[in-house]
């Protein structure tokens, strides 16, 4: 049985740790009982191919295993997706958006800081969307970096891949296919010349995302679609 000065020194040594690693001394918890689920997708999103150590990344396949369980467990009754992604990897992308549109619960995401590229897909595939004032996206084309064989099947290839995002993005918000397309064409807003910057209330106003708010205001939409989850529940179980 371990005696209080080994206690003590453990203690020492776990709060050492939280001040290394977090920069300070507690860590608030959330509820043993806590009915939303909170994913955050930060950095880029890696792929295929494992991108360098110093990247910060967030890995497709540790998403989806976890997008799996929350559709399974009863206890969970909404997710909360918070971005705040650079982009990455297209079909990565793809199949987290889709995976979260598939979901059967009330879905929030939340644009922090950034959702760009493939983010923006991702941004608006929840059932409602937020992202904070100072908040940006970045619409662009198709880009690809590396060997690329020079025949028109690379062509085709990126121009259906390109299309798949449009088509994603204008179903799944409320902008319309050539306003998306003439913020992903437009030239001169980057240093790259090609694509658009829009700023929190622009991405509202072009109808890419629902709502400007933060985290509060993303929790409480959150919890009054889980509230009208309940109701209809109630009102099929009844009616049946």
């Amino acid at each position: 049985m371990p005696n209080k000065e080994d206690q003590k020194d453990n203690h020492s040594s776990a709060l050492i740790e939280k001040i290394q690693q977090l920069g300070q001394t507690n860590v608030p918890q959330l509820a043993q009982d806590s009915n939303i689920h909170c994913l955050t997708i930060v950095g880029q999103i890696e792929g295929h191919l494992q991108l360098p150590p110093q990247n910060k990344t967030t890995k497709y396949e540790h998403l989806i295993p976890q997008l799996v369980a929350i559709e399974q467990n009863s206890k969970i009754e909404g997710l909360l997706v918070i971005l705040n992604t650079v982009g990455g990897d297209v079909e990565a992308g793809l199949a987290i958006s889709e995976m979260l549109a598939s979901l059967s619960k009330p879905t929030v995401s939340i644009v922090l800081g950034g959702g760009h590229s493939i983010g923006v897909p991702i941004a608006v595939s929840c059932t409602y969307s937020f992202i904070a004032e100072t908040a940006t996206m970045t619409i662009h084309p198709i880009r690809l970096t590396g060997l690329v064989i020079g025949v028109p099947q690379s062509f085709e290839y990126l121009d259906k891949m390109q299309e798949r995002v449009t088509k994603f993005v204008t179903r799944h918000s409320k902008v319309d296919e050539e306003v998306f397309k003439d913020l992903m064409f437009a030239k001169g807003n980057l240093t790259r010349d090609i694509g658009t910057n829009i700023v929190g209330h622009e991405a509202v106003k072009y109808g890419l995302i629902d709502e400007v708010g933060g985290i509060g205001k993303a929790l409480k939409k959150l919890v009054e679609m889980i509230e009208e989850n309940r109701s209809e529940s109630d009102q099929e179980g009844m009616i049946q």
